[in-house]
Formats: C-alpha cells, structure tokens, sequence
C-alpha cells in the first residue's frame, strides 16, 4: 500500500476517517442501485461517478476491490419515505408492457450510461433474484422486530438501538417522512412485505407467510450487501438523500439479523445533490436531462464526468450549460495537449507514439522512486483527502504542461493519474469528442469543404473570401479553431 492514508468522510460519526479495510488488502464496497422503471437523470448518475472514483481510488491505493451496485426492479414505492404505488407496477401499467420488460429495458440503459461515463463495471444483481433470500431474512427478524397489519409485516425501530443515528434525528423532515399506516406502533416503522390488497393483482408478487405479495424497498440492500459482501463489509454509498430514509431503515435490519455486525457498513458516505435553476434534480416533475440530452446538445459524456470531477462529491453542485460546457472546454485541452506530446514525440524518433507499454500505469509499490517530480505524490495526497478531484485534476494539467518531463515517462504518469479521473487520455483521441448537436443542419464533408476553402483563401491572402466561409460555418453552429491540428470543433448551442 501507498504511504499516504485514504481519508474518507464517514456520515455516520460525522468524521473523517482513515480507510482501515476488515480484511487485509480487500475492499468490499455497495453502491444502491437505481430503480429500473424509467431513465436515469444526471443527477442520479453523479452518484456512480462518485462511486466509481471511490473505487478507482481504492484501486490505485493497491487494494483489490469488490464492488456492488444492486438493481431495483421490484419494491421501490413512488415516495422514499415509504409510501405510495410500487414505482415498477406503476411504470408497466402506464406504458401497457410487463414490468419484467420495463426493468430489462431500463436496465440496458442504465449500464450503456455507465459505459458512456467510462464508469467501471461492478456487480449488478437483481432484486427480484433474492426474493426468497427477503423473505427468509424477514422471517428471522420476525419475532423479536417485526409485527403484522393487514398491508403487510412491518418493522418496530424501537427493537433497536440508535434508530435514525445516520440521519441524527427521529423527528426531523428525513427520517419521519414514513407512510402513516393506520396501526404502526412508531412513525417511522416501515414495511418489510407488503401484501396485494383484496382484488389486486400485481404483476410482481410471491407468497410469503404474510400473504402474497411484495418485499419492502429497504429489505433487498440489506440482503443483497450480506449475500455478496458478507457483514460486516467496508463501505457503504449512496445519495445524500437516502441518508435519511432508505439506509436508516436498512441499518435497523442489519442490526435486527447480526447485531454483532455493528450497522452492516463501517463507513457510510453519500454523494450530494445535483442542483439545476428549477431545484433538485428529480424524476417527480416529468421534466429531468438524461446524459443522453447533453449528447443531443453535442456534449461528449467525459464532459459530465469532468463536471462531477471539478466539484467535490459532499458539495452540491449545480448544473448548468455554461457549466458544462467550461469543462468540456477543460477536457479538450487536456486532450489537446496528449496529441501535442505525442505529435512532438512523433517529430522526434520518427516512430508512431503507440507501443502500448508507454501507456502502463506505474504500479503501486514502485511509485515512490519512479515519482521523480514529486507530482504523482501531491496527486495522490489529493484523491487521499477525502477523494478531492477538484485539487487533483490540475496535477493532471501540470504533467501535460512541464517541459522538463520525459516522455515517455509523461504517459506513464498519465495511465496512473488517469486511474482515478478515469477520463481516457490514453485511450481516446480528441477527434471522438466530435458530436454533433441534433439541431446541426450541416454533414462532416460539407463542413471540410469549406474548412478546405477556407484555408486555401488564407494562403492566397484572400482574406475576405475566407471571412465569408467562416460565416457560412458560423451560420451552422460549426466553430473554426484555428491552429487546432484537428482541423475544425463543434460550437455548443446553449
């Protein structure tokens, strides 16, 4: 392991805190998933991107990484606090289709978004395939935790110590915002299974000894993170808004099946809030940006994925396309300024700059005497303070920029830097951050025909000539990027 601890802000003591795994060079990590009953917004995808650099971080510190992100397809009701329809039965009966296809479809999107953000593929199980396991995990807690009423079984947060504690209030908006069933003994004691009232039928439902119906929402993580992680495991994400509701609520479970396994997670961190002009970011209101809308307006997906990196994850960050479009201008740069390395390189030994073995990363042991600029170490000190890529990303632009780096030793310091901000400087080229908006009424060889008639006009000194055909580009949102080797780049309509 590197010398420099991992710090990590752990919601649950309100600290910071050194990253000390359970076990010996492992790092068991769970995400909570997403509800696969519609797109994801980008405000939900902050969320992966924080998880993936918390596990690209572990990663880079030497540690080999577990990494889970459930999938809800079954339980999440239409309000976190635990009320409402079940958010999948809702989505199959308004569009007509089964709720089985509604997820699969959802799915699908969900991972080509995080492949589109370069995000690290995890474990991605099901809910639907530990229904069995819920029911078991419920039947043990039953009768020291846990009373019947006639919508289901629910959970009694008196039977536990600290209920609420993530939260550090029983009484606040967060953890008091649970369904007011007729006949639950607390406030805040929430469903476990939830049994299909008389004459419903759902199109995802099982028998339980309860009668047949549908786990809770907050069951699936607490038996998904054992099943797979085991208890107690290292860490613990989520968004900030599930610090109040959702993990309280899995906490008390954890605590009802293993109390010797303290709240299940060590550590427990959450991401903040996406905030655009109109307020949060959230499906409810039936207006949310997809990352597909920002591709649509001719932003690459790096570009979100370079916003998240520029704000810190316990920030809220607020969305906007002059925001956005500021990073993506960051990210062509440093892009840029690899095709320049490499370029000059080229110029240099005459040789193509493509040997793969340039590209490797520096391994964890060897960093210290390979770190001969001292660089990598103040880079490291930064993803170290609590995963700061705000402050670790010029880093990034000080390797590009020094003179008196070597390449290729330059693209080594790269591959390992870009472990962590995962923003594929090494393995993409500037030209894939072409996109053009939707709204473009021009195609790729029209546009190099006058960019060609343009430059030609340049050398004949024709410059009125030439104004005319960057008006005529201008006129079609394409922006003329003089002195750019790559020729031409796409002006953002925002």
């Amino acid at each position: 392991m590197t010398e420099t601890p991992l710090r990590l802000f752990n919601s649950l003591t309100r600290e910071l805190e050194d990253f000390r795994p359970l076990v010996e060079g492992e790092a068991r990590v769970y995400t909570c998933g997403p509800t696969v009953y519609n797109y994801q917004h980008i405000g939900n995808m902050r969320a992966y991107v924080f998880a993936d650099t918390l596990g690209r971080a572990l990663s880079f510190k030497g540690y080999n990484l577990k990494h889970v992100i459930n999938i809800t397809d079954v339980g999440h009701l239409t309000s976190d606090a635990d009320a409402g329809d079940d958010k999948m039965e809702k989505a199959a009966s308004a569009s007509g289709k089964s709720a089985w296809d509604i997820a699969k479809f959802y799915q699908a999107d969900f991972e080509a978004d995080l492949a589109r953000l370069n995000i690290r593929k995890p474990q991605h199980p099901k809910a639907t395939d530990y229904v069995a396991a819920m029911i078991e995990w419920a039947k043990s807690i039953e009768a020291k935790h846990c009373y019947a009423l006639e919508g289901g079984l629910y959970f009694d947060v008196s039977t536990v110590p600290n209920y609420g504690a993530l939260a550090r209030s029983v009484t606040d908006e967060g953890v008091s915002r649970i369904d007011p069933v007729p006949g639950k003994r607390n406030p805040q004691d929430f469903a476990i299974w939830r049994v299909t009232p008389p004459g419903e039928t759902r199109q995802m439902e099982w028998d339980s000894p309860w009668g047949r119906g549908a786990p809770g929402w907050h069951i699936e993580c607490s038996v998904m993170s054992h099943a797979l992680l085991g208890f107690p495991f290292d860490i613990h994400t989520g968004g900030i808004d599930h610090r109040e509701v959702h993990h309280p609520c899995e906490i008390a479970q954890n605590q009802a099946h293993y109390p010797d396994a303290g709240t299940g997670a060590k550590i427990w961190m959450h991401n903040n809030f996406l905030i655009d002009r109109r307020g949060k970011m959230s499906k409810s209101s039936g207006e949310f940006l997809r990352l597909q809308t920002l591709v649509d307006r001719g932003f690459h997906p790096l570009a979100y994925r370079m916003m998240c990196l520029q704000a810190h994850y316990r920030s809220e960050m607020e969305f906007t396309w002059e925001g956005l479009a500021a990073a993506f201008v960051r990210l062509k740069r440093m892009y840029k300024a690899v095709a320049v390395q490499k370029w000059k390189e080229h110029e240099k030994t005459g040789e193509a700059v493509d040997d793969p073995k340039w590209f490797q990363p520096i391994p964890t042991k060897k960093r210290k005497q390979e770190d001969v600029t001292g660089v990598l170490s103040l880079f490291e000190k930064a993803v170290s303070d609590d995963l700061n890529s705000a402050k670790a990303l010029p880093y990034i632009e000080e390797v590009l920029a020094d003179p008196t780096i070597e390449n290729p030793f330059r693209w080594r310091l790269l591959a390992t830097m870009d472990e962590i901000a995962g923003l594929g400087l090494l393995i993409n080229d500037r030209e894939s951050l072409r996109i053009k908006p939707m709204n473009a009424r021009i195609d790729d060889q029209a546009i190099m025909e006058l960019l060609e008639a343009r430059q030609l006009a340049r050398e004949q000194k024709n410059y009125l000539q030439a104004d005319e055909a960057r008006l005529i580009l201008a006129e079609h949102s394409v922006e003329v990027m003089d002195g750019d080797p790559l020729g031409w780049d796409w002006k953002l309509d925002i």
